[in-house]
Order: C-alpha cells, then structure tokens, then sequence
C-alpha cells in the first residue's frame, strides 16, 4: 500500500507483504538512481557532483536515508533540473513513528474503515487503553525501549484513539476476555484508569464493548486475536498478529470465516449491558 489512505486496489501478494519502513523514501530513491544511471553517473561520479559521499548516495537510492533540501537541489541541477525530484521531495515521509513496520497499513485502513471489528486475548485493544496502561504495556518492551521510543509508542497509540471520538457515525466492536481486565498490569492505580477509561470510550452507541467470560464453556476464536474491517468500496479484510510479526489477510474465504467465528463469539460473550456492568464491578472491587 501507498502512503495514501484510500488505497484499496491490490493484489493478495500485495496487501500481506509486510510494509517498508518507508515506502515514498523508496520511491524516491529509485527514481534518482534511475536519473543518475539514464545520466551516466557512477554513484561516485554524481557524489562529486552533488557533494555528497558515495555512501550517502547509496543510503538515499535505497530509501535508507531522508535526503536534506540541498541533496534535493544539487540532484536536480545534476540531473536535468526538470522539477521532478523537488516535487517528490515534498511527499517524503519516514513512517509513522510510534507504529511497527508490519502494522502501518492496517493502521492507514482503520482510518477510513465504515466499521470495525476487534477480538483481543493478549491485551486490552489498543484503541480502548488508557496512557498509562499503554505505557506499561511499552515499558515491559523486549529490548528495552530508551525514552524517546517509549513515549513515540503511547503517542502513537493515544493518536489512533481519536478515531473513536472523531468517527461517531462508524460502528466499532469489540470483544475482549474477562482476564485481560483482571490482570492488574501495572498495578492497582494503572488498572483503575484503564477501566475508567474503557467505561467512558465505549459510551458512545457507535462503540460496542463485549466481555468474554472466564467461565464460558464455548469459544469460536480460540486460534487468537483478530481484526476485521470493512473499507469504503465495502471490501472486507483481516488482520492477525503474532510475535514480532502481523499479516493483512484479503482472500474473501478466508475473511469470510474469521467473520463467521468472531459473529459467533458475540453471541458467546456476555451482551453489551452486562460487559458494562462486569467492568463497573471490577472498577468498584479495586
């Protein structure tokens, strides 16, 4: 997927490739190798030019490096100054901080979704934590992350919240095992807040929020956490995550049964109002 939010038509090889770091840096850097070859240029010969080291030219041709605005203009001169690499040079993006390489595109489609649907058995969903359990959740990071990477994860984090409040007409489901609000990660004042915040995010009538029982006897998604979301042409797709890894999952067949197991499971865990009145429960015994 492009840097665009609305792109939607690719292939399935294309959509559950993991993403680049960063795609518009690629592209970028494709094209001025392509304009430094079409030139005549070693890389050696258009560092000279450009004064700038081979190295660099290499780390910009990969999209390995944000060019500065005088690699931009001295390209240019160099190679034809036609305008081109100005104009790309404006679209240039690093990615966005805070979010894995393999979620950013499941990310980009959240943003327009017209509904969206979550199943979580690791974690509290991201869209529903409070800043300070998400700060716990990124402290407990393996390796650990230094300051900076922490607090770009819980901004990040709290940034994508703002669909919530800023989409009230897009139906958002979730449903989450009753553990995961028992956990106590962080501690008791940490686990106070997020249910806090949990019982003020799902309010709203376009918010739903369902709890999976410790004592269910039945579970139609004991494969794991699922994301489901349905894209304004109303094409549906799936995500799935694991261990340092996620997957974009389009093949209709395939989405359409992880629709039908998470369409079971809401009848499986309690309705709304009583998810509502276990989470007011937990919050009162703390």
């Amino acid at each position: 997927m492009t840097d665009s939010t609305d792109s939607t038509d690719v292939t399935a090889g294309e959509w559950e490739r993991e993403p680049d770091p960063s795609d518009s840096l690629r592209t970028f850097g494709a094209v001025v190798q392509a304009l430094r070859e079409h030139a005549g240029f070693s890389r050696v010969e258009f560092g000279a030019r450009v004064q700038f080291s081979k190295h660099t030219v290499e780390s910009v041709e990969l999209g390995r490096r944000m060019p500065d605005e005088s690699f931009v203009e001295r390209a240019e001169e160099a190679l034809g100054n036609t305008g081109a690499l100005r104009k790309a040079a404006a679209h240039l993006t690093r990615g966005e901080p805070g979010l894995a390489a393999w979620f950013r595109r499941w990310a980009r489609l959240e943003k327009v979704a017209v509904s969206l649907c979550t199943y979580e058995c690791r974690l509290v969903p991201g869209l529903l934590q409070s800043e300070e359990y998400a700060r716990a959740v990124f402290d407990n990071s393996i390796p650990p992350l230094s300051d900076g990477q922490l607090e770009a994860q819980v901004a990040a984090r709290l940034e994508r919240q703002r669909m919530l409040g800023e989409r009230p007409n897009v139906p958002f489901s979730f449903i989450v095992e009753e553990h995961l609000l028992r956990r106590g990660l962080g501690g008791r004042e940490v686990t106070r807040g997020l249910l806090d915040h949990v019982l003020e995010l799902t309010a709203p009538r376009n918010v739903t929020l369902q709890v999976m029982p410790l004592d269910a006897e039945f579970h139609a998604c004991l494969d794991g956490s699922v994301q489901l979301l349905e894209t304004p042409e109303r094409r549906r797709l799936a995500y799935s995550e694991g261990q340092q890894n996620g997957r974009l999952i389009s093949d209709a067949k395939e989405v359409s049964l992880l629709y039908q197991c998470y369409d079971t499971l809401r009848s499986q865990a309690l309705n709304p109002k009583d998810s509502r009145g276990l989470l007011e429960r937990l919050r009162g015994e703390l």
